[in-house]
């Protein structure tokens, strides 16, 4: 080892030099600090005062479905041909392990004929309710006898997913009492309202709990209590801004912003804000315990870290936003809130952090047990990083290192082979929560697609005189793996006093039409029945040849329909999103580091890590947990996520020590660097990680599975990409890293040579 170097790194800082204009810049920042901090107490009242808040008319995410949806267009195909839907999503369960009575089947089909026949004045917006009863197992596959009844409700097109639901309720209150066993209101729609209430019930509880994890590790990080005020203090006036001036663009724009993006949104500008407090006040810190004063400590905080952090923001922007360029709606509604957050948070953080600081000085690190010029544990810290970043730059261990974390970078990604997606509603609630557990009680008795079955509908040409066809198709159907019933045209065993009633239903009457339900095995809008309903599409074609049906048109309707489709679209965004994001993140890094070559290997470590990350998610999740798929929007927003804010700790771990490598080779630049960055880094994800990990307070499958793919992959990215692997391999590539710019130092010099030397 060099023992110049050695004794270099022994010094508490590097020399830098701020350009002319950073320091112009500096000054006034720091000369204005007191207009700057009025300006924007001024801009947060006034966003309140004026501006929307994001969410307020706005729609739950599960309805940003495309009306370009094949499936949707199926299930308004067969309103037209037949007056009516077949499809309920609203249902009143009735269940006893042991038996309903006769007489309670019999009220239940009485009760639905007054209402579909329009007789019940107090059904209020109900038009129709169908009762399903397993009774002689009159619908096929169905797991119990004499056990279930599910009423299905149906409403008019104009009517809330609220409003359905309170209907059903309603309906249930003034017509239902103890001797008729119902378990509850369940379905798709039901389950969509119970996920929106408990995103908004809870936001406020994660809000706290962020709020009290980011002033903990803030304290602790820096042994003061005044320096996680001034965290949450900038934080929480970005977050307020993110939410109005949010709202208002989306309604200026017409963008419906989902109500259930609000917690995702403060999480990530209170870890994000306070990962730029972290580095300012890292800055400040060593330049106080060096023996500045307050004024030149921030001006040289501002002139160092401004561009790294609005570098850093502008590219978590930019990654965000490229979801814009999705084909899903769900992608495009996430997008441009995460980019808007995230800009406002680094416009917050380069005007108002430094200010704060000019104004607060030493109080904003003073603790009651020690002088900030004056911290053995700081020395002892700084010492333990300088010896550890010596060995890790080392060129034979810097090898080794790389080669073990790409390993095990790449062991973790392994279970992504085998993850699927799924739409789930009713599953992602809480297992005590009264619409699943509805659901589970309707599946008991019958099926698990139940609920939410899926229509096929055949259109062609004198339908009745194929009777025979169709209903070959139908057993043709019922011997598909996944499928437990079909039910249509020429189902056996229907009364013959109903078979004028079941004809309307399935068979229009200018014979243009014929319609099946088909009842899945599974939960309907999980992984598994998603891949079912793929292959059935994939089969129908043949299936409908097979039993004698030439020249006609099949499609498929329901809520299961409509999810494969979204995991679909989604599956054809990923190519997109992935190109847009990398390019953006690519772009920045090349303008900053004015090079090709580590941009692309830094780009790389963090492919490395969201694959890690998403293969842990999966091994979680699908593999221990028994979850039937992740939810499909979570692997691709976590993606995009941890993209963004990789760059983020690229451009905060590796720009000191790129600027230093234009003086020193680079290995010493590194050295000399990483002690201090990679520390600010780790208290900073920290932060991230946990105000991301609190969303695991929301009791939703989709929060679980977000909080967890987002905190470990932060994690992941600050302890072993940041950390250990990103140094690593600019150690191995050294000078090549800097093509095609040539800024790097070639030629080895004595190590942190002055500017005098």
């Amino acid at each position: 080892m060099n023992p110049q170097l050695d004794d270099d790194l022994d010094a508490p800082r590097p020399r830098w030099r701020p350009s002319t204009l950073l320091a112009v810049y500096a000054r006034l920042i720091v000369a204005s600090r007191w207009v700057i901090v009025a300006g924007w107490v001024v801009a947060a009242w006034a966003a309140v005062a004026f501006l929307p808040a994001v969410g307020q008319g706005g729609e739950d995410l599960e309805q940003l479905v495309s009306l370009d949806n094949p499936a949707v267009h199926s299930e308004l195909a067969s309103y037209q041909k037949f007056g009516f839907p077949l499809l309920s999503r609203v249902a009143i369960v009735q269940r006893d392990p042991h038996g309903l009575p006769m007489d309670v089947q019999a009220e239940a089909a009485t009760r639905a004929w007054d209402v579909s026949q329009g007789k019940d004045p107090d059904a209020g917006p109900i038009l129709a309710a169908v009762p399903v009863t397993n009774t002689a197992k009159l619908v096929p596959g169905s797991r119990e006898d004499g056990t279930t009844i599910i009423t299905y409700l149906f409403t008019g097109p104009d009517v809330t997913f609220a409003g359905q639901v309170q209907a059903a309720h309603d309906f249930v209150d003034k017509h239902y009492d103890q001797r008729d066993k119902v378990v509850g209101v369940t379905g798709s729609v039901p389950a969509r309202v119970e996920q929106s209430d408990i995103v908004l019930s809870h936001v406020r509880w994660v809000e706290a709990a962020t709020v009290a994890a980011v002033f903990l590790i803030v304290a602790f990080a820096f042994r003061s209590v005044v320096a996680p005020i001034l965290a949450l203090a900038v934080a929480g006036l970005s977050a307020l801004l993110t939410l109005h001036v949010g709202g208002a663009l989306a309604t200026h724009f017409g963008v419906a912003v989902p109500q259930e993006t609000q917690p995702l949104l403060v999480a990530l500008l209170l870890g994000v804000v306070t990962d730029y407090v972290v580095f300012y006040l890292s800055a400040v810190r060593g330049q106080l315990a060096a023996g500045a004063d307050r004024i030149t400590a921030a001006r040289w905080a501002t002139a160092r870290f401004s561009p790294i952090i609005a570098t850093a923001g502008a590219t978590a922007a930019a990654g965000t936003g490229a979801l814009l360029v999705a084909g899903s709606p769900t992608f495009r509604a996430f997008g441009p809130g995460m980019a808007v957050a995230v800009l406002i948070g680094m416009i917050v953080a380069v005007t108002l952090v430094p200010a704060l600081l000019a104004i607060l000085g030493r109080v904003v690190l003073w603790s009651p047990r020690r002088d900030v010029r004056d911290d053995p544990a700081e020395e002892r810290v700084a010492a333990s990083g300088r010896w550890w970043a010596r060995v890790l730059t080392w060129p034979g261990f810097s090898f080794v290192v790389l080669v073990a974390c790409v390993g095990g970078l790449l062991w973790a990604a392994a279970p992504i082979q085998h993850m699927s997606l799924g739409v789930s509603f009713v599953s992602s609630l809480p297992a005590d929560d009264p619409t699943r557990q509805a659901a589970d009680q309707a599946e008991a008795g019958f099926a698990g697609g139940i609920l939410s079955p899926t229509e096929l509908l055949v259109e062609g040409t004198d339908l009745p005189s194929h009777e025979s066809q169709l209903a070959k198709l139908a057993a043709a159907l019922r011997h598909e793996p996944g499928v437990a019933a079909v039910i249509g045209p020429g189902q056996v065993g229907v009364p013959p006093e109903a078979a004028p009633q079941v004809r309307k239903l399935f068979q229009t009457p200018d014979g243009t039409a014929a319609r099946f339900l088909i009842v899945l095995k599974d939960e309907p809008l999980g992984a598994t029945a998603v891949r079912t309903l793929d292959r059935l599409r994939d089969d129908l074609p043949g299936l409908a040849q097979h039993a004698g049906l030439t020249g006609v048109r099949t499609s498929l309707g329901g809520d299961t329909a409509i999810a494969q489709v979204v995991v679909d679209q989604t599956t054809h965004d990923l190519g997109r999103i992935a190109i847009a994001a990398l390019a953006a993140n690519l772009l920045f890094l090349a303008l900053y580091l004015r090079a090709l070559i580590a941009p692309i290997a830094l780009l790389a470590c963090s492919v490395l890590a969201i694959g890690a990350t998403l293969g842990l998610t999966t091994r979680l999740f699908q593999d221990i947990l028994g979850h039937d798929g992740l939810t499909f929007y979570v692997p691709f927003a976590a993606a995009v996520l941890l993209v963004a804010l990789g760059s983020d700790y690229n451009i905060f771990g590796i720009g000191p020590a790129w600027k230093e490598a234009g003086t020193r080779p680079l290995r010493e630049a590194l050295a000399l660097t990483l002690p201090q960055s990679a520390r600010a880094i780790r208290t900073a994800a920290i932060t991230l990680a946990v105000s991301f990990g609190l969303l695991l307070l929301i009791p939703l499958g989709p929060f679980q599975e977000l909080a967890f793919a987002l905190s470990v992959g932060i994690l992941i990215d600050a302890f072993v990409v940041r950390s250990l692997l990103a140094p690593a391999l600019l150690s191995v590539i050294g000078t090549a890293s800097q093509w095609p710019g040539r800024q790097l130092i070639r030629r080895r010099r004595p190590a942190y040579a002055t500017d005098d030397e």
